[in-house]
């Protein structure tokens, strides 16, 4: 059967197929999306509760735990992990892959109202949702400066004007404020002037609250006209409140000034952000899981112009750091080494083939594949990545072999003097089912990366379908359009016609392949010492694969750093802010750095009073000439001279696996029924780790060496004087928790009423001293003779996961250490500590992701040799000759571990696909000598051997040209350098190495393996 034939004999139809190809790949190619690397998220979703004044003791009883129950009964849910400090619970759901995000915001949405009657009754708001992964680094960071509004002002009008905007975006899952909260009138009373008018926080608290209502009133509806009711009912500033009447003394009027300072000022007192060092309220948009980041930021930059229109000219919005500046270089690199792999395969075909016909019929096959592809991806919802790009820049190398081989076979004839199109159909007949064959067989060892799980198969997902689909149209390309190009193109070219570079390339082709004949006699004619050679490469294959150094994922120099910053756990905020600032001017005299935004305070991002978070944007890799690690270690060593602050910093990358941000880049998880276990045993592995060679700032989110000023009642003494509980707290909370006691509703907003002590009043425990408590009877007695205080040690946050205590101990790797390397050290320490039944470790994140990758890279691997094994054996109809084509794939994997090693790369998850693909281009070597063979014991009668050695001959040419285009194509992606090499060079190392030393040595032991299983064949009297 010829497939070839109808499409030789009917050029029109054949031509115009292929334009049909052309032109929807062309169209598809301009619908396609920008992205760094392929959507590979879990649907999260983040639940955020705040309450100001409230310990993280109360925070994890009253509001995180209730909530916890809750969430832990919906379907679906795939991990839940929560972290409860002071005024603050941040709960974050990873939900399966399998579940849609709106189901899952559905879902949240039941829960949260489902446990609202168990949360207090005087939370200020209800739990508030993102659908956003908080290990997420912005995708924009924007700030907002004035040099004449205060703080509130201004993060009011950035809430009003500028967030809900990009709120309201397509693909934004959070746009979080840092460094300011809403305005709002802080009431700072004075326990002193209270206590000598006989009155309480409370009575103040009551006062307000009753001065200050904002409720229906009705109407008057008479026979001709009607009329609202309105009144003066609100107080809207701190002026009005001021002249608010409290109570009578002596019969005079006591308002409110006398007995507090009134201030414009905002919501909550302990937040502040700085872009450089200039104070400023920080906008950060998160995208959502599996939204398109480069979609999403160019709508928000869209948006931002329109924006400032709407803003005075004193406010001015700037953007800090863009992520998407390095994705778009990352992918424009990538497609400018796809020009160049494509390039430099022509140029191969050129030189094998010395003929301008010739070279142009199978150069239109890397086109039409490529576009071509376009199409599927399209229709398949893929986007343009660093990913399908690869595909489609190793795939250069790969669409062409078909061609190559057809065009070859059918010049051969040509060149022996028969008609082109005699030729064309004779040549496709007889190497039809070998392209059938080598493509079949390429795309089954994809197969098993279409079955991979979790992140990393959802990762190679469009990776290989997209190669898959290249490799499938150059075939029906190289069926189809090459032997109808070849019947009306090639011609036998005369001597008298051939140039210079005909001649000298033609001589050397020649040469070489005399060359090969004789060194292939010799080994044929010294079998024995060949196949020792074949089974040592696998030997050398097995010790390699144990040796070399194994990561997950190359770290990407994205161009923007997160920080982490942290104080003693007993610092103040005053204090915190100071060393902030302190950092800040270290870091900004880098010069690598080119903007930085920091923020300290307790909200839904930063969960502690001792930390606060950092995001530097890099200046160009051209301009710094320093990658991310360099600067880094640069940065780190330039903090120690801010004393009493710690600075860990990790680089943003792209691939983000992990769904809690921790200090730096890998995740130990400890976890344990029993928090008194955690507290015993994290510092001591705390400690175990720091000592490893194999890491770097080592630390932990376990944090229980904070101050607390306990407030010991005597219920015995507070009964008899008929003070209650109840009155106790909320002395407490009005005087110390920016209690939020009255609502100021306007048009736009709402303005918060808060209630404290005057700020000298509220610097130490020994205020205590100054506070009443009323009684019963409405009489007012000292705090201090109804309770004691004193100070002791607390925790500054409870972290749980599943619904239980854990510690989190997190760790950078130290110079030229592989991840391997690391999580082996660690389990030695852990082995060596013997932990209590109890606590449970395991690695979180990037870390826990490796640990799955390294046991099923193995695995991997095998399943493309079985699935290589079981489609041969079905094309050839035998058990043996596919155990012969597999022969050539332990030499393949010497070349790549080895080129590797090298190289000083890891072995990852970019590396174990190179090989992978390895076993797909190597084998074709071996196809092409076998089914030669094959034919020709079949129709010539010849003996294995002359079989084996004509076909060797033969395909000599084809297989060096196929190699050859297949090496090229990957050479730009081992040689690259500009933004987003550290993802590609793997890859293209592997390939270039395990094809240089499989060409060498394939071609000699194929020949002789085919011939050792053809004796035994026979001896066992079989046909295969």
């Amino acid at each position: 059967m010829n497939v070839s034939r109808l499409f030789i004999l009917r050029p029109i139809a054949t031509s115009l197929l292929m334009v049909a190809i052309l032109l929807a790949g062309s169209v598809a190619w301009r619908l396609l999306p920008l992205s760094a690397l392929p959507e590979v998220d879990y649907p999260t979703i983040q639940v955020i509760s705040l309450y100001p004044g409230a310990s993280p003791d109360v925070m994890t009883s009253s509001i995180t735990a209730p909530l916890e129950r809750q969430f832990g009964q919906m379907p679906g849910l795939h991990r839940m992990s929560s972290i409860s400090s002071g005024g603050a619970s941040i709960i974050t759901l990873r939900f399966s892959p399998d579940l849609s995000l709106d189901i899952a915001e559905q879902e949240v949405q039941a829960a949260i109202n489902a446990g609202s009657n168990l949360l207090p009754t005087d939370l200020p708001m209800p739990p508030t949702y993102g659908k956003v992964n908080p290990a997420d680094a912005p995708i924009l960071t924007l700030a907002a400066t004035s040099s004449s509004w205060p703080i509130p002002r201004l993060h009011e009008m950035v809430e009003n004007r500028v967030a809900q905007k990009i709120a309201q975006i397509p693909g934004v899952g959070l746009v979080s404020l840092a460094g300011g909260s809403r305005p709002a009138v802080r009431i700072q009373a004075n326990p002193k002037a209270l206590a000598a008018a006989g009155l309480s926080l409370e009575d103040l608290r009551t006062s307000i609250g009753a001065a200050n209502v904002n409720q229906p009133k009705g109407s008057f509806d008479g026979p001709l006209r009607s009329s609202t009711i309105d009144a003066n009912d609100q107080m809207k500033n701190a002026q009005d409140y001021g002249e608010m009447i409290v109570s009578y003394r002596n019969g005079n009027p006591l308002r409110l000034k006398e007995l507090a300072d009134l201030v414009e000022g905002q919501e909550n007192a302990r937040l502040k952000a700085w872009s450089g060092n200039r104070e400023a309220v920080i906008i950060n948009v998160q995208r959502q899981p599996g939204a398109n980041v480069i979609e999403v930021a160019d709508r928000v930059k869209a948006l931002v112009p329109q924006l400032k229109v709407l803003l005075p000219n004193s406010l001015d919005v700037t953007i800090l750091a863009d992520r998407t500046v390095t994705i778009r270089a990352s992918v424009e690199e990538m497609r400018l080494e796809l020009l160049l792999s494509v390039a430099l395969v022509v140029l191969v075909i050129f030189l094998f083939l010395r003929n301008l016909p010739a070279t142009i019929i199978p150069s239109l096959a890397v086109p039409l594949s490529l576009v071509g592809t376009f199409g599927i991806m399209h229709l398949a919802g893929f986007s343009i990545n660093n990913l399908t790009l690869m595909a489609l820049t190793i795939s250069t190398g790969f669409v062409v072999d078909d061609a190559i081989v057809m065009i070859e076979n059918i010049a051969r004839f040509v060149e022996q003097g028969i008609p082109p199109l005699q030729a064309a159909i004779k040549g496709a007949k007889q190497i039809g089912f070998t392209i059938i064959s080598l493509t079949v067989s390429l795309i089954a060892v994809l197969i098993p990366l279409l079955f991979m799980g979790d992140v990393v198969g959802r990762l190679f997902h469009e990776f290989a379908i997209t190669l898959a689909v290249a490799i499938l149209i150059s075939a029906v390309v190289s069926l189809t359009l090459t032997p109808m190009l070849c019947a009306r193109l090639l011609k036998k070219i005369n001597a008298e016609e051939e140039g210079w570079l005909h001649r000298v390339t033609g001589r050397w082709i020649d040469a070489t392949i005399r060359a090969y004949g004789r060194a292939l006699d010799r080994v044929l004619d010294a079998q024995g010492v060949t196949l020792f050679v074949a089974l040592l490469t696998l030997v050398v294959t097995v010790l390699l694969y144990q040796a070399i150094p194994k990561g997950f994922f190359p770290t990407q120099d994205t161009g923007m750093i997160q920080g982490f910053t942290e104080a003693p756990q007993s610092i103040s905020f005053p204090a915190m802010a100071e060393l902030q600032q302190e950092m800040t001017e270290v870091l900004l005299q880098d010069p690598a750095v080119a903007s930085l935004s920091t923020f300290i305070g307790v909200d839904g991002i930063n969960t502690l009073l001792n930390s606060g978070r950092m995001l530097i944007a890099l200046k160009p890799l051209e301009e710094r000439q320093a990658s991310v690690t360099d600067v880094i270690r640069r940065l780190t060593k330039a903090a120690v001279s801010v004393p009493g602050m710690a600075l860990y910093l990790q680089g943003v990358q792209d691939l983000s696996v992990e769904d809690r941000m921790a200090k730096t880049q890998y995740q130990l998880l400890m976890g344990s029924p029993d928090p008194k276990h955690l507290a015993e045993w994290t510092p001591k592995v705390l400690e175990q780790l720091q000592q490893l060679p194999q890491l770097t700032d080592v630390t932990t989110d376990w944090q229980d060496q904070g101050r607390q000023a306990y407030v010991e009642i005597d219920r015995t003494k507070a009964g008899r004087l008929n003070v209650t509980t109840a009155a106790i707290d909320n002395i407490l909370y009005d005087a110390f928790g920016q209690r939020l006691i009255s609502t100021i509703f306007t048009q736009s907003n709402q303005k918060r009423v808060v209630l404290e002590v005057k700020p000298e009043f509220a610097l130490t425990p020994d205020a205590l001293d100054e506070l009443y408590v009323p009684t019963l009877t409405g009489q007012q007695v000292p705090l201090s003779s109804v309770a004691r205080v004193s100070e002791r040690r607390a925790a500054l946050v409870h972290n749980h996961v599943s619904q239980f205590p854990a510690a989190t101990l997190s760790f950078n790797l130290a110079p030229e250490t592989s991840l391997g390397a690391a999580v082996t050290a660690i389990h030695e320490v852990l082995t060596r500590l013997e932990l209590p039944a109890a606590i449970e470790t395991s690695f979180q994140g990037a870390a826990q992701a490796f640990q799955a990758s390294l046991t099923n890279t193995l695995l991997l691997f095998l399943a493309a040799i079985i699935t290589m094994y079981i489609v041969l054996g079905v094309l050839y109809e035998s058990f043996i000759h596919p155990i012969t084509i597999l022969s050539t794939l332990p030499s393949a994997g010497v070349g790549a571990l080895l080129a590797l090693i090298m190289a000083n790369k890891e072995l990852d998850i970019i590396g174990v696909i190179g090989i992978i693909l390895l076993i797909g281009i190597v084998k074709k070597n071996a196809i092409m000598m076998i089914d030669f063979a094959i034919d020709a014991r079949r129709h010539e009668g010849l003996s294995a051997r002359e079989a084996i050695r004509q076909a060797c001959l033969l395909r000599f040419r084809p297989i060096l040209m196929t190699t050859m285009a297949a090496l090229l194509g990957a050479l730009p992606l081992m040689l690259g350098q500009g933004i987003g090499a550290e993802l590609r060079q793997p890859l293209g190392i592997a390939m270039v190495g395990g094809l240089v030393l499989s060409q060498l040595l394939t071609l000699f032991t194929t020949p002789v393996i085919y011939l050792a299983f053809e004796k035994l064949s026979r001896q066992g009297g079989s046909t295969h």
